[in-house]
């Protein structure tokens, strides 16, 4: 079939993306779903930092791609061998599946199964398949989902079925940014109630941290950005102190908090901003980073400290989440008020408006922006 769809071309354009036409909206064929696989009608994609790092190059990625890893939408088919799923089904997107057999997945860890890494690193589908393709020759699909197009096939560990009744802009958040960011506090570093906590980068990922830290009911939540209306955005979803980032970032949360925070997320893509976290944690606290640094940033590190006030660094991806168990219980939290990821939304636009979405989420004028179909 012939769907629209956002394709990178090439990558290495680090900024002007409406003027450079970074991704190119075009017609592509999408091939029917085959053993393993389902076809679903896009509704709704995120627009994600993690899809500039592909553009910018970051992330690098095979080339031509269509882009977007954050997204829901509906069944149309499904192939051979999927039972669980049927037409009309409202689904989100899973770019960090688990293939259940690989030893990661056996620990209970699908966020790093190696068996969805080496086949989403190649541009395929978990299957091993690519179904895109453009005037005759392939196309790479994102991370497994490719969303930012009319419809996409997808293996069938990328999807999570949810309820029909919640709307599609909002169930396509918790799709990334809200199992990333609230995923990071329930999961990775287990905050506990009354807890001090420092989030560092309030895109929607930190927002979904700081909505995570309310709902685990910490009893100090610090918000840290270089942009003000971040920082406001923040303080109406939970934060109850704010710090702006510059070089006395650290001291001044340690001063707040006469000695520095339980928990410090790093949410910033920035190693500089996780020297920053890892500073402004205690004696005996935790730094976790769930941000993705350009390959070759680095960070010293005082390995005496690291053992003698018995500090914590841990790494986070997608929040350290089972999705199939995570997104029905963060989602009942929405539900009940708990998660008001729309809080974080701050424009609903057409897949031809793109590149203004990449525009808006360079210069830091949006939080979280959604890509509607409609």
């Amino acid at each position: 079939m012939k769907i629209t769809a956002a394709v990178l071309e090439q990558s290495g354009i680090s900024s002007g993306f409406e003027a450079a036409k970074a991704l190119t909206v075009r017609e592509v064929e999408l091939a029917a779903p085959e053993r393993g696989e389902v076809l679903i009608r896009l509704a709704a994609a995120g627009v994600c930092h993690s899809d500039l790092s592909v553009i910018n190059g970051d992330r690098p990625r095979p080339v031509p791609m269509v882009l977007g890893h954050e997204a829901s939408g509906y069944v149309e088919q499904v192939g051979p061998g999927v039972e669980d799923l049927s037409p009309g089904d409202h689904v989100v997107c899973i770019f960090a599946p688990g293939c259940g057999h690989c030893l990661p997945c056996a620990e209970g860890r699908p966020a790093l199964c190696t068996v969805a890494a080496k086949h989403h690193g190649m541009g395929e589908l978990m299957t091993g398949a690519r179904r895109l393709s453009m005037d005759g020759k392939p196309v790479n699909h994102h991370v497994g989902v490719s969303g930012f197009a009319t419809h996409a096939v997808l293996a069938r560990p990328s999807l999570v079925k949810v309820d029909a009744g919640i709307p599609p802009h909002i169930s396509a958040l918790f799709s990334c940014a809200m199992l990333t960011g609230a995923g990071a506090v329930f999961n990775t570093a287990h905050i506990a109630p009354g807890a001090t906590v420092a989030v560092f980068g309030l895109g929607g990922v930190g927002l979904s941290a700081i909505l995570g830290a309310a709902a685990a009911g910490a009893g100090e939540i610090i918000a840290i950005d270089t942009f003000d209306a971040k920082m406001d955005t923040a303080r109406e979803m939970g934060a109850t102190q704010t710090v702006k980032a510059d070089s006395s970032t650290a001291d001044a949360i340690r001063d707040l908090t006469s000695g520095g925070v339980d928990y410090a997320l790093e949410f910033a893509g920035s190693a500089t901003a996780l020297e920053t976290a890892w500073k402004a944690t205690r004696r005996g606290g935790m730094t976790v980073t769930a941000g993705l640094a350009h390959p070759d940033a680095r960070m010293p590190l005082n390995v005496l400290q690291l053992v003698a006030e018995e500090r914590v660094l841990k790494g986070s991806y997608i929040g350290s989440c089972v999705p199939q168990r995570d997104l029905p219980r963060m989602l009942s939290l929405y539900a009940k008020g708990k998660l008001p990821v729309e809080k974080m939304l701050t424009h609903r636009l057409r897949l031809d408006q793109i590149n203004l979405a990449m525009d808006q989420l360079n210069d830091g004028t949006a939080i979280r922006q959604v890509i509607e179909f409609g």
